[in-house]
């Protein structure tokens, strides 16, 4: 099925180019923030954190003062990652070293009395760095007072398993440092989400921090190799094994993550998966006993593939597997990873070029980190592809309800993940026609600056888990098949998810926010038409020079081949919309008309193409942002699946509020009673229509309890 996202990169090859201290250019921009007491560090997987840190670490200790460096990673795996690093040959100041005895991300049980002492040791005597685990922190942490913390910095990598709950502990440790000592800390994260369901820190803890975010788009976009990205889900009835091959492709790269033994899709007997998979693809030849590799014969060709087995839970035999893949240095070393929980976070194989997950997972973070292991940038691929196979729902199930709430909250991930691949846009209000845009500013009438400091840093630092927080929400999912009108969502559902998280904003604020969310939403599901590009596309267009020379007519250029460049260039638009722009003034002498042509930028938004500089926020609120993720859904299900899927969310549907009610009547009523000549019928199949009905019920209900009110 086509992919629910899709976004194609420049390969300016920026990400991997160094400055004279041999920073890339996230390392920099992290570095730029050395200063900060307390920095948080947001960076997708593969920008290189582990080494901003480094650098970072090594100017707080030299020309900072501070005595100590203590880093703390969430696996034992995850330390290599910090590993002695040869820094002065590529231009900086110092290398980072540190005694081998201070590296405590080695074998043996991470609260075991020998790691708890070195790190209490080490607290006490001259040593500068210390590797360790989160686990082992906390336990040192029992046996140490706040204040031995002092002129230290604290750096913990993979900042999401922190969390503001009272049942954190390393979320309680991270708090007490921050309030009863002088420690700096450098918290770094791979996904933008802090928390799926509570926050990583308090709202008062978090304004501390200096933020310094480096986006999805700007590591990928600064890529040589990797071109494009899609995200997409395929659905499957019955058991998933017997799905499987429909979407695995053993001739690319790939990280298959199978349901979680808890989970409604894992069929509780995880070895028999992993067997069922290995048969449905080939043959094994033979299990390589010194590395565990899984040697397959596949049953289309005999080719061969190599298979790592990481669901096994026999430690000799993981160990093995684990140090095979550690120490990979081709691309042809391995050919399938199969996974239960490894193989996420803090895992390197840059030749991967695919992750197809099995089972809807209910954690934004887990996503995010998933996907990044396709997204390294490597001479093996241009294309990397995240699939999530997922259960279709069954009228017939008792778990219908659970795999229709599943379905959407995985589209809604998907959308999420557009919202971060996408580049930023930078939104100013337009007060006159002749106001001009700069570089990569768009104006939009109607549409309320941030009036205050507090909006500012949300639209900055927060605008990801925000729209997280969004689509999490229940009524939002409720959206999602097309049942609920555009401005509802946008003016009412999302206003009362932004007045939930943030209760302290003032009314303008929270529109403020509101608008905002709105207009990046619908903007980033966009497609933008630049008519110079497009125009000029056409014109070095070989077919169209050739039937130019052949003098072929106007109408038969204009109607076949224009649209046929069109949608070279913007392969999502249908034909009928490649045809909008068949009128293209080719070769024109007209330097005027040739000027206004190029001045031109459009948008499709909801299928309808509008200048980009005639945007209202009035005609953004129209829009659902939701449209494209219903139209894929409504063509990837039967009818009868997505009829099911209507009546499910219709069954635990949102409540009517004034504000919805008063988007419906009277503007809306009154439309379609001069469109049919009747009132809305509260019975009619048609969802909105119902919708309209109820709010003229609920308009006389309130208006009748008013006028008792007042007589009373």
């Amino acid at each position: 099925m086509p992919d629910l996202v899709h976004v194609t990169y420049a390969q300016t090859g920026q990400s991997s180019q160094t400055n004279h201290f041999g920073m890339r250019e996230m390392q920099e921009k992290a570095y730029e923030a050395r200063d900060a007491q307390y920095l948080l560090l947001k960076a997708p997987p593969a920008s290189g954190k582990s080494r901003a840190l480094m650098f970072i670490a090594l100017d707080k200790l030299i020309k900072q003062g501070l005595k100590k460096v203590i880093v703390a990673v969430p696996e034992r795996s995850i330390g290599g990652s910090f590993r002695a690093t040869n820094l002065t040959s590529h231009g900086f100041y110092a290398d980072w070293d540190f005694h081998d005895n201070y590296n405590l991300c080695t074998p043996g049980n991470d609260g075991s009395k020998g790691k708890v002492q070195a790190f209490c040791n080490f607290m006490r005597n001259d040593e500068k760095i210390l590797i360790c685990t989160h686990a082992t922190l906390r336990f040192a942490f029992e046996e140490l007072k706040e204040t031995d913390f002092d002129n230290c910095l604290l750096a913990i990598d993979e900042f999401h398993h922190v969390s503001a709950d009272g049942d954190s502990k390393l979320g309680e440790l991270l708090r007490l440092i921050m309030e009863k000592s002088t420690a700096h800390i450098v918290a770094m994260t791979g996904s933008y989400f802090r928390g799926d369901s509570v926050p990583v820190l308090l709202p008062e803890d978090e304004e501390k921090f200096t933020n310094v975010t480096y986006t999805y788009y700007e590591q990928l976009n600064g890529y040589t190799y990797l071109k494009s990205l899609g995200i997409g889900y395929n659905f499957y009835q019955g058991n998933y094994t017997e799905a499987i091959l429909d979407v695995l492709d053993t001739d690319k790269k790939t990280i298959l993550h199978i349901p979680n033994v808890n989970s409604g899709e894992s069929l509780k007997r995880k070895y028999d998966e992993v067997n069922f998979i290995l048969d449905a693809i080939g043959d094994v030849i033979k299990v390589d006993a010194e590395t565990k590799v899984i040697y397959l014969k596949r049953h289309t060709d005999g080719k061969t593939i190599k298979v790592a087995d990481l669901v096994n839970d026999n430690s000799r035999e993981r160990d093995l597997i684990v140090n095979y893949l550690r120490e990979m240095k081709s691309v042809d070393d391995i050919d399938l990873i199969i996974a239960l929980g490894m193989a996420k976070e803090g895992f390197d194989w840059p030749w991967c070029e695919y992750a197809l997950t099995v089972g809807y997972r209910g954690s934004l973070t887990e996503i995010v980190q998933i996907i990044g292991r396709a997204t390294r940038d490597s001479n093996n691929k241009t294309h990397a592809q995240f699939t999530n196979l997922i259960a279709q729902p069954d009228a017939t199930s008792d778990d219908v309800r659970f795999a229709v709430n599943n379905m959407l909250k995985a589209i809604t991930a998907s959308l999420l993940m557009e919202q971060v691949l996408a580049p930023n846009f930078n939104f100013k209000p337009r007060f006159s026609p002749d106001d001009r845009a700069l570089p990569g500013e768009i104006l939009v009438r109607g549409y309320k600056a941030p009036s205050s400091k507090r909006v500012k840093d949300i639209l900055q630092s927060d605008i990801n888990d925000l729209k997280a927080t969004i689509l999490k929400d229940n009524s939002i999912l409720a959206a999602i098949p097309g049942n609920i009108d555009a401005e509802v969502i946008n003016k009412v559902l999302i206003k009362q998810v932004i007045e939930k998280k943030y209760p302290n904003l003032s009314e303008d604020e929270v529109e403020e926010v509101r608008q905002y969310v709105v207009m990046d939403s619908v903007m980033k599901n966009s497609t933008y038409i630049n008519i110079k590009d497009l125009k000029k596309a056409i014109e070095n267009d070989e077919s169209i020079k050739k039937a130019i020379a052949e003098n072929m007519s106007r109408e038969e250029i204009s109607n076949v081949l224009i649209p046929k460049v069109v949608q070279t260039m913007y392969p999502d638009l249908s034909d009928d919309e490649a045809s909008t722009f068949s009128k293209i003034n080719i070769n024109s002498n007209n330097a005027t008309e040739n000027e206004a042509q190029a001045d031109k930028r459009f948008i499709r938004m909801a299928g309808q193409f509008v200048n980009i500089d005639d945007i209202h926020i009035d005609l953004i609120d129209q829009v659902n942002p939701f449209q494209r993720a219903y139209e894929i859904l409504s063509k990837s299900v039967t009818p009868k699946v997505l009829k099911v899927i209507q009546d499910v969310i219709e069954t635990s549907r949102i409540k009517m509020t004034v504000d919805e009610a008063l988007i419906y009547y009277p503007e809306k009523v009154q439309k379609f009673m001069k469109t049919f000549h009747r009132e809305p019928n509260i019975k009619s199949a048609n969802f909105n229509e119902r919708r309209m009905a109820e709010a003229i019920l609920f308009l006389k209900d309130l208006k009748r309890k008013n006028q008792t009110a007042n007589n009373n």
